[in-house]
């Protein structure tokens, strides 16, 4: 029969269980427990200790330009001609290409001729304004005649009256001959009759002048309706002028040019809706980038703008981190991956940093907590992955006990649960210990 011998017992112990098996157990556990005292392990320990630390979350990071624009035209024709390239540098306002809209050309001088007539017959209506106010003044110039020829009437009318009632007071008398006051009768009824024309003309003179006045009140509205009518067209070609300026596709922003998707004589097409198809151009801001960093969950509440970020990337890999801050942070998870972005802006005046570069970023986060420490060597996992220690009890006999881990720095690991402040547990050691097993403790760190 074949002895199986557990994976934790060294030699000596299989060699006591195999008396256990011949002999009987309890004159094997007397043995075994002489053999364990006669040759108990000599190991190191480690205190678990609580240490101030200041947490950092390293996770990957993605480089992306300043501002990229997708450039799309709002105008449909044939491309006439482009300017610029992918890789090159252009101003912001730089034509990079241009679109032939023949049609809206043609469209446009159609409307600068309707503007030319208009203006003409704002000047027709300018004119029938002056000529309507010089009636106005003509008619007010007759009123005034008439009236000034009323006031004559009505003196000779009271003359004639007083020479009237003179003369009847005379041939009362039989001063003067009855002729006499017929004579000045007549007078007087010719004046009263001059009179009643006189204010008849300055009834007609007076209507001639509010015709006049609303003649020119007319003449007024027709000028502002052909000066409303000049302008409502004006701005019809301001607007036509915007969109004949859409055949013409501007850089944004200074930039370079990182994609192009045009040739001359191809057909343009105008697109409403960003991300319609392919842009003919894509323009990047570089000169200055951000790295974003998507940082887990846990660690997303102690991420805040000016923390500490070390950026590291493949592409330098012989070349010391870059040390920048955090700018802005999200402040919202993505519901998918459960991070938070973070962003962090470089300056990059030499555009050594590309667009797309992959590199990871070091975050140290703002707060400083205490954590049970280990030597990453104390600590050991078994096949499953779980990690566990070997802690030594005041009559150092070893005692396995499964812990949870925080952060590993790769020289020590934070022990969340499973041990308490102070606890001895064996350092590195090639051996394997089982549950009451005693060790010799030769030296102790704390």
């Amino acid at each position: 029969m074949l002895l199986a011998i557990p994976p934790r017992l060294s030699l000596p112990l299989a060699t006591v269980a195999a008396l256990c098996f011949l002999t009987g157990c309890s004159d094997a556990d007397r043995v075994a427990k002489k053999t364990q005292t006669q040759r108990a392990t000599p190991v190191k320990t480690v205190s678990v200790t609580p240490t101030k630390v200041t947490r950092t979350s390293v996770q990957p990071a993605t480089i992306h330009a300043y501002y990229r624009a997708e450039l799309r035209s709002q105008a449909s024709g044939y491309v006439e001609s482009f300017t610029s390239d992918i890789g090159e540098y252009v101003e912001s306002g730089t034509v990079l290409a241009k679109i032939s809209v023949p049609e809206k050309l043609q469209q446009r001088r159609v409307m600068e001729a309707r503007i030319r007539r208009l203006v003409a017959q704002e000047k027709q209506a300018a004119a029938g304004v002056r000529l309507a106010e010089a009636a106005k003044r003509s008619a007010q110039a007759k009123l005034a005649q008439a009236k000034s020829e009323g006031a004559a009437v009505d003196a000779s009318l009271a003359a004639a009256n007083a020479e009237f009632n003179r003369t009847e007071d005379l041939v009362n008398r039989g001063s003067l001959q009855n002729r006499m006051l017929d004579e000045a009768r007549m007078k007087r009824d010719s004046e009263s009759a001059r009179k009643q024309a006189v204010e008849s003309a300055v009834a007609s003179a007076q209507a001639d002048v509010e015709v006049a006045s609303a003649k020119v009140e007319s003449a007024q509205a027709d000028l502002e309706t052909a000066q409303a009518e000049t302008d409502v067209t004006r701005r019809e070609l301001d607007e036509l002028d915007v969109w004949i300026d859409y055949a013409e596709i501007k850089a944004p922003f200074s930039g370079i040019i990182t994609e192009r998707n045009l040739e001359p004589g191809d057909l343009v097409r105008a697109s409403s809706e960003v991300g319609l198809g392919k842009p003919l151009f894509a323009i990047s801001q570089i000169d200055r980038v951000r790295v974003q960093i998507p940082v887990p969950e846990n660690h997303a509440p102690l991420v805040n703008p000016g923390d500490e970020v070390s950026l590291t990337f493949p592409s330098f890999a012989s070349e010391p981190p870059l040390i920048a801050q955090v700018t802005r942070r999200s402040g919202s998870l993505d519901a998918q991956t459960r991070t938070m972005l973070v962003e962090v802006e470089i300056d990059n005046p030499d555009g050594k940093l590309i667009p797309g570069m992959f590199g990871q970023a070091s975050i140290q986060l703002a707060t400083q907590t205490a954590a049970n420490l280990l030597p990453a060597q104390a600590i050991r996992f078994d096949e499953s992955g779980s990690a566990f220690v070997y802690v030594v009890a005041a009559d150092d006999t070893i005692s396995i006990q499964e812990i949870s881990t925080g952060v590993d720095d790769g020289n020590f690991i934070e022990v969340l649960t499973g041990v308490e402040p102070g606890q001895a547990v064996v350092d590195a050691h090639l051996s394997r210990f089982i549950d009451g097993q005693k060790v010799a403790v030769v030296g102790a760190t704390h």
